[in-house]
C-alpha cells in the first residue's frame, strides 16, 4: 500500500507538475499576447497621433485658404466698386478739350458777325469730337441705302419705295445710330421703303 501511495503521490505530483507547466505556458502565452497587444496599441497610438497632426495641418491650411479667398473676394469687390465709380474718369477727362472748344465757340458766336467763321468753328469742334469717339471705339452706323436689319436699325416709319430696288432698304435716317466695339450702342432710327 505504501508503494501505491508513493506511486499515487508520484502520479499526482506529475499531474501537478504538468498542470503547473501548462499554467506557466498559458501565463507565458498571455504575457506574450498582452505584450503584442501593447505593441499594437502603441502602433495605433502613433498612427492616431500622425493622423491628428495631418488633420491639424490640413485644417490650418484650409482655414488659411478660406481667409485668403475671403480677402480676395473683398478686395475684388472694392476694386469693382472703384472701377464703377471712377471708370468714366479717363473718358470724361479726354472730353474736356472738346468742352473748352465749345466754350470758346460760344464766346465767339456772341462777338462775331461772320456766320461762315462760326460755322467753320462748330464743324471743327464736331470733327474733333467724332475723332475722339472713334478713338474710343464708337462708330457711326451707316444707314441710308442699306438693307433694313433689326439688329442695327429701328424703323420709325415706312413709306412707298421710290424705286423697286429700294424696297426693304433704308431711305432716310431720323436719328444716327452708333456701335461700340462692333456692339450696338444705340440703334439708328430710320425710314424704310416698302
Amino acid at each position: 500500500m505504501s508503494k501505491m501511495n508513493f506511486n499515487g503521490k508520484k502520479e499526482t505530483a506529475g499531474k501537478n507538475e504538468c498542470q503547473n507547466n501548462e499554467e506557466a505556458t498559458n501565463l507565458q502565452q498571455e504575457q506574450e499576447n498582452a505584450a503584442e497587444e501593447c505593441a499594437q496599441t502603441d502602433i495605433v497610438t502613433e498612427e492616431l497621433e500622425e493622423l491628428k497632426k495631418k488633420y491639424d495641418e490640413l485644417n490650418d491650411s484650409h482655414l488659411r485658404l478660406m481667409a485668403e479667398f475671403d480677402n480676395y473676394r473683398k478686395r475684388t469687390l472694392r476694386e469693382k466698386a472703384d472701377l464703377i465709380k471712377n471708370g468714366g474718369e479717363a473718358a470724361l477727362k479726354n472730353l474736356l478739350p472738346v468742352v473748352d472748344d465749345f466754350e470758346r465757340a460760344l464766346q465767339n458766336i456772341r462777338k462775331s458777325d461772320d456766320v461762315e467763321a462760326v460755322k467753320e468753328g462748330v464743324e471743327l469742334i464736331y470733327s474733333k469730337f467724332m475723332a475722339y469717339l472713334a478713338q474710343q471705339g464708337v462708330k457711326v452706323i451707316e444707314a441710308v441705302g442699306q438693307p433694313f436689319d433689326t439688329e442695327m436699325f429701328e424703323a420709325v416709319a415706312t413709306i412707298p419705295a421710290p424705286e423697286p430696288g429700294m424696297k426693304g432698304k433704308i431711305l432716310d435716317c431720323v436719328q444716327t445710330g452708333y456701335t461700340l466695339n462692333d456692339r450696338v450702342l444705340r440703334h439708328a432710327k430710320v425710314v424704310v421703303g416698302e
